[in-house]
């Protein structure tokens, strides 16, 4: 599905706020110097016995403290992907100055998606059940683990009543969700949208599955060197875990309330591959279509781009297809000119928050005209002949960012973003 073009009546949509929990940080500030600095959140696993894996490192949330947004009997009983959610949209409704108890609840709403939900609660607790037996299972272990919990509860902590929802796309999740709260906003469902991705599964069989799968990297003895998209030696991607969130808002509605505004958000496309469950189509032809779709929604021509934030997952098929796509989509020589940067070296694959966190750095490079650079980058690959930002940030005018990410069973999302105007 291509997104449609704009219409002139449709409402414009910014961005007010933005909040992170990552493998960098606690809030968006650690998190984007972590990205801007060029360092890497991911280690060793030391959390249970890993000599046996093929890949036995990940990129975790480390510090975390969920007691700051609920009381320690109901945090233990929800799944981490819901308590880093809930933290990340409590810093972006601060960062956005905006007051709940001001506005009409049901005039706002939730979209944060997740892709496998609170898979690592079902493993832990299927140990539990074996072990110990029935009593001592969790007793919300069925809303813990479902997807939609994520954005019910933040819907329930901060009091909305608007339209909640939760996409699940695989590593596109982020910017589905994205998207399709702008939609709900351009179209007048709702005034205000907390809207993202996250995900907490690194855990023992999604550890294995990945890698047995041969999407993750085996560079098990430098981990923070391990994920290194578009290098010529890249081996597979790192799994991580975290969120980001973004307030969304219509323009009317933010320029009432003399809210900041950080970005716009333009544009939006939603494609499929129908090729393969796993694999990407070699031709890049989804790819390349949600692209264009994003930009013609956006009515943002190609040569307008300032930097594309890249799915880049360090796979030696992704890497070259995404390449490939962008140049279909953006032609030869403009693909050559607009730089491009994946942020997975840093924070590792954040699965369904992946491309929220991408589309927050991309607010974050418009505020500060910053490019976050792809890290780990040592070795060019003929294949691979765009320009990645390799290693060190860059300063550059930075107006408008197109987003990608691609999912599992060939999902395309894209979003563009632009720096507010008038």
């Amino acid at each position: 599905m291509d997104c449609m073009a704009r219409s002139d009546s449709r409402q414009r949509v910014v961005v007010t706020g933005v909040g992170a929990v990552t493998p960098l940080g606690l809030d968006i500030s650690a998190t984007w110097q972590g990205l801007v600095e060029g360092r890497s959140g991911v280690t060793r696993i030391t959390a249970w016995d890993v000599s046996q894996y093929p890949t036995q490192i990940a990129a975790f949330v480390k510090g975390f403290d969920p007691a700051q947004y609920l009381n320690p009997r109901e945090a233990r009983r929800l799944s981490p992907f819901i308590l880093f959610a809930l933290a990340a949209a409590h810093e972006a409704v601060r960062r956005a100055g905006l007051d709940l108890h001001r506005v009409d609840p049901t005039r706002v709403g939730v979209e944060i998606g997740s892709s496998m939900g609170g898979s690592a609660l079902v493993e832990e607790q299927r140990l539990v059940l074996d072990a110990r037996g029935v009593r001592q299972i969790n007793p919300t272990l069925i809303p813990a683990i479902l997807p939609n919990t994520v954005a019910c509860v933040v819907a329930i902590e901060l009091g909305i009543k608007g339209p909640v929802n939760t996409v699940s796309g695989a590593c596109a999740t982020g910017v589905i969700s994205l998207g399709e709260a702008m939609r709900k906003l351009s179209w007048g469902d709702a005034d205000v949208i907390i809207a993202g991705g996250a995900e907490a599964v690194i855990s023992p069989l999604s550890v294995a599955g990945f890698a047995r799968l041969g999407a993750t990297t085996a560079k098990n003895d430098t981990p923070e060197k391990a994920c290194a998209p578009f290098d010529l030696n890249r081996d597979g991607t790192v799994i991580g875990e975290g969120a980001a969130v973004m307030v969304l808002e219509t323009l009317h509605h933010a320029q009432r309330r003399d809210a900041p505004i950080l970005a716009e958000v333009l544009g939006y496309s939603l494609t499929c591959d129908a090729y393969h469950v796993v694999a990407p189509d070699p031709t890049g032809d989804g790819a390349a279509r949600a692209m264009r779709g994003a930009l013609s929604d956006a009515r943002v021509t190609p040569d307008e781009l300032d930097w594309i934030v890249a799915h880049g997952t360090a796979t030696k098929m992704n890497d070259a297809i995404e390449t490939h796509a962008i140049k279909m989509a953006l032609g030869e020589s403009v693909a050559r000119r607009v730089p491009v940067s994946s942020n997975k070296g840093a924070v590792g694959h954040m699965i369904g928050a992946a491309g929220a966190i991408s589309a927050v750095a991309a607010v974050q490079a418009i505020q500060t005209n910053t490019l976050a650079p792809t890290i780990n980058y040592a070795t060019p690959d003929p294949e691979c002949d765009l320009d990645y930002v390799p290693n060190r940030a860059r300063q550059a005018t930075v107006n408008t960012v197109l987003v990608n990410c691609f999912g599992f069973g060939g999902q395309n999302g894209c979003l563009v973003l632009r720096r507010w105007e008038n």
